[in-house]
């Protein structure tokens, strides 16, 4: 699963003797002497917990097809990796490749923490992708893999009340008649779950027609019409066809529960949660997200980006581009089940639509058509994120107007912007 943002834990680092092994300028001047060997260093996070080995076979793969490069790989905790990496960029002693998530590029390449790729070759990645790490025209990361947000749907539920199931050219419109028909408050069963929440508002914004941030990120745009839209699409839904506060809306694993119990019929969430629906008792699948003006889909993802301080940039490049589009890469990935890789040649992505449960897998690609990327403000995103949060969920528990929580987040978040 993909987080919107990293946290930290720089004390367990410490403690468990984890650290980042070199600087930049991983080259021993003896060892370019003796024959231009090449050490570059890679700090991450993607493959702890479970992919290290995964991540050792693209390794081995990479350094047998580029004799004189060697991969030093290092690994934390993703709990502790944000204050590690910041601690290394200020100090100059950050690896020659190191992992990012999109939510926290922006600050990065503002920062100037990261090497332009010249010469990268993006059309091997899925387009929407590439481009969230790009900045006016310049490639500054590439994508490592992907996760995104579809709409599941209990067909069962949809076929026991004669419904056509959700397809992608579905509006709210169609969602929200569904959920009605679907809701029956007496069996406990729900017809809609869509998380109150800066991630799912964000994206609404873009879907209704709207901005999140004003084109030059210095002010919130979405205290506006199509704002307002958006936020009564979610905040109508709870207590109507969709489980309160009170009811549990918003514990931890709540809304899986009532999917799995066969108590929802729709569910906004990621493809993260294919895995928990293997044994369900009933049939279910997917669809793209529908949309309101548009169609747009939350996508989250993790890169991977060459530092600025490198001093063996061109082959810190080329292990970044095999580790995010070489073929051992995608095959590693989709054999073990290890988060989605970004490419965008289909043929390669073959095995991962044939593998079923949902039968629907091409919607996951579909979505990618269309994509609502995050806003990012830097260092103060956790706390915009927060406040957007907050307010749509006071006005979903009736303590004030939509009108009020949007012109409340908006004077909160504005003076974030300074």
């Amino acid at each position: 699963m993909f987080r919107s943002r990293l946290t930290t834990g720089v004390a367990l680092a410490a403690a468990t003797g984890l650290t980042l092994t070199a600087c930049a300028g991983g080259t021993d001047a003896a060892d370019a002497e003796g024959g231009g060997d090449v050490t570059i260093t890679y700090t991450n996070f993607i493959s702890n917990g479970g992919n290290e080995e995964n991540l050792a076979t693209i390794v081995e793969a990479f350094e047998e097809e580029n004799p004189g490069i060697t991969v030093d790989v290092t690994t934390l905790p993703y709990a502790d990796y944000s204050t590690a990496l910041k601690t290394d960029l200020a100090g100059g002693t950050a690896s020659d490749v190191f992992d990012i998530e999109f939510a926290d590029y922006e600050g990065y390449q503002q920062n100037g923490v990261l090497a332009p790729l010249e010469g990268a070759d993006t059309s091997a990645y899925q387009k929407s992708l590439a481009e969230a790490y790009a900045t006016d025209g310049t490639q500054y990361a590439l994508p490592s893999s992907f996760s995104n947000v579809v709409l599941y749907y209990n067909a069962d539920l949809f076929d026991a009340a004669g419904l056509d199931h959700p397809d992608a050219d579905w509006t709210w419109a169609d969602e929200k008649a569904a959920a009605e028909k679907l809701t029956d408050a007496d069996a406990g069963v729900f017809g809609d779950y869509q998380p109150i929440s800066f991630h799912e508002f964000y994206k609404t914004v873009d879907q209704a027609g709207g901005s999140f941030l004003s084109e030059d990120g210095s002010s919130v745009a979405f205290n506006s019409p199509e704002g307002l839209e958006a936020a009564r699409w979610l905040v109508e839904k709870s207590g109507t066809v969709m489980p309160t506060a009170e009811q549990g809306a918003g514990t931890p694993d709540f809304d899986t529960t009532l999917f799995t119990d066969g108590k929802l019929a729709m569910w906004h969430t990621g493809i993260w949660m294919f895995g928990a629906l293997a044994d369900a008792s009933f049939a279910w699948d997917i669809a793209v997200e529908p949309g309101d003006d548009r169609q747009a889909s939350a996508m989250f993802s993790n890169g991977v980006a060459v530092s600025a301080g490198s001093e063996n940039v061109e082959a810190a490049q080329r292990w970044a581009e095999f580790l995010t589009s070489s073929e051992v890469m995608v095959d590693t990935r989709l054999e073990s089940g290890w988060e989605l890789p970004p490419v965008a040649d289909e043929d390669r992505l073959a095995p991962y639509l044939e593998q079923g449960s949902p039968e629907n897998r091409q919607a996951v690609f579909d979505s990618l058509e269309s994509v609502a990327l995050a806003p990012s403000i830097g260092e103060k995103q956790a706390e915009m994120q927060d406040i957007v949060t907050e307010e749509l969920t006071e006005a979903a528990a009736g303590r004030q107007s939509v009108e009020e929580a949007l012109a409340s987040a908006e004077e909160r978040v504005n003076a974030l912007l300074g």
